[in-house]
């Protein structure tokens, strides 16, 4: 049985209660096997695979925390440390009901290559709990935020692990986080990224995950001879990635009409409107129904659905999952010829396959939103230096290392024969980096 198979069989087994860990794994280890049969030997002898697909810690803790009527709540804490060959541990929190460890791992696993294929000196990790801030009060949001870090700050730091926000952690509960870290830490460093401007945040970065989409987006297609511009955009989800998505959609000349949340989706003729987006999402933190009451022409469909319009470019940008094969079909049959992935494997190994097999441009999402991470690394450069760039010098700076992820992409799959498989291409790009790394510290 060959190296990459062996593998399979043991995170299966091993593992058996984690299907979104065992789907990451898989995609990534399949499109690998052309380098792996290359070195099958040496990579065997040194257990490589073993060492790169388990975690190299696993913290699970118990977050208690007393809501406004006084009654306690226990939640689960948790924080994987996957890899920190190239740097220190670096991924988000995520605050969801979704959140279990095969979430985390899956997560920390697929950021291990996301930030190699950034080229900035940091590893993979990812964290999290199963609390849902929804609903809750600003007080109880800094209740369980405070009792989170209590636990979390022990295993932490500036040169350690370095967490950042994710789903359901926004500029609120990072101000929440950092706060507790510097009380118990006694210790003003750039523990978290995603910071308010004025404790040390980068300009920029709300916006650098939706921004570095679309110039890699833009890339892509330039690169395949089609232009963004004029183009119609569907795009899922209503959070920081999609609402900086269809900003910068429009800025570049294309034509963004949808967005969805947990209850339903927009369908905008007009093209979503991101000021009003705005307002019902990060002032109200309303439903969509709100926007449809707000803009005479759009239509609001409850459930699923977004991937049923006619578009040229499909952006999911939502969570894990949600782009599935008979959406694929939908799009192929609708006339799309890109998807580009916002969120972090949003589309199901079926579907990837389908779009792939009928000639549609696919970029996963560990090259495709990678500007997200990216920033929050130049936002760590900024805190060791003390200081504060120009939104602009960010920006650029963005622009530049999505333009360059792109290529390295493109140039990996082409070396290895699988030229237009950008799913292969980010894989061997990551790994590369990450092995050298691995291979160099010894068997650690």
């Amino acid at each position: 049985m060959s190296y990459v198979n062996d593998i399979l069989a043991q995170i299966a087994e091993k593992n058996a209660s984690e299907p979104e860990f065992i789907q990451a794994v898989t995609e990534v280890l399949e499109s690998l096997r052309p380098v792996i049969e290359r070195n099958e030997e040496a990579y065997r002898r040194d257990a490589l695979l073993e060492r790169l697909t388990t975690p190299e810690r696993c913290l699970l803790f118990r977050v208690p925390w007393v809501d406004d009527q006084g009654q306690v709540h226990v939640n689960n804490g948790y924080r994987v440390q996957f890899n920190s060959a190239i740097g220190p541990y670096k991924g988000g929190l995520r605050f969801h009901p979704s959140v279990n460890l095969s979430v985390i791992k899956f997560l920390g696993f697929e950021q291990t290559f996301k930030n190699s294929l950034t080229g900035l000196p940091i590893g993979g990790g990812k964290g999290g709990s199963d609390f849902d801030p929804k609903g809750k009060s600003d007080r109880e949001i800094m209740a369980f935020c405070q009792s989170f870090m209590t636990e979390l700050q022990k295993y932490i730091g500036a040169n350690t692990d370095v967490p950042a926000g994710d789903i359901g952690v926004g500029a609120r509960e990072i101000g929440y986080l950092y706060g507790q870290y510097k009380r118990i830490r006694d210790v003003y460093e750039g523990v978290l990224t995603g910071k308010g401007l004025s404790y040390g945040g980068s300009l920029a970065r709300k916006q650098a995950t939706g921004y570095g989409l679309l110039y890699f987006t833009q890339e892509l297609l330039r690169c395949n001879g089609k232009a963004l511009e004029g183009k119609i955009l569907a795009v899922s989800g209503a959070g920081n990635v999609a609402t900086y998505a269809i900003e910068k959609a429009w800025q570049l000349g294309a034509k963004p009409v949808t967005c969805s949340d947990s209850t339903g989706w927009i369908y905008d003729p007009d093209g979503i409107d991101v000021e009003t987006l705005k307002q019902v999402k990060e002032v109200k933190r309303a439903r969509l129904t709100e926007y449809a009451k707000a803009r005479p022409n759009a239509v609001y469909h409850e459930g699923k659905g977004v991937w049923s319009t006619p578009c040229d470019v499909a952006l999911p940008c939502a969570t894990q999952n949600e782009l599935h094969l008979e959406d694929a079909k939908m799009l192929a049959a609708n006339g799309c010829f890109a998807v580009c992935e916002g969120a972090n494997m949003p589309t199901t190994l079926e579907a990837t396959k389908y779009l792939q097999e009928h000639g549609i441009l696919f970029c996963p999402g560990k090259a495709a939103n990678a500007g997200g991470v990216a920033t929050s690394a130049l936002e760590m450069t900024q805190n060791s230096e003390r200081l504060s760039w120009t939104f602009e010098e960010v920006d650029q700076k963005l622009q530049g290392i999505m333009v360059n992820i792109f290529h390295n992409v493109d140039d990996a799959a082409k070396e290895y024969g699988m030229a237009g498989n950008y799913v292969a291409g980010a894989n061997i790009a990551g790994f590369l980096k990450v092995v050298d790394a691995m291979t160099a510290q010894g068997i650690v």
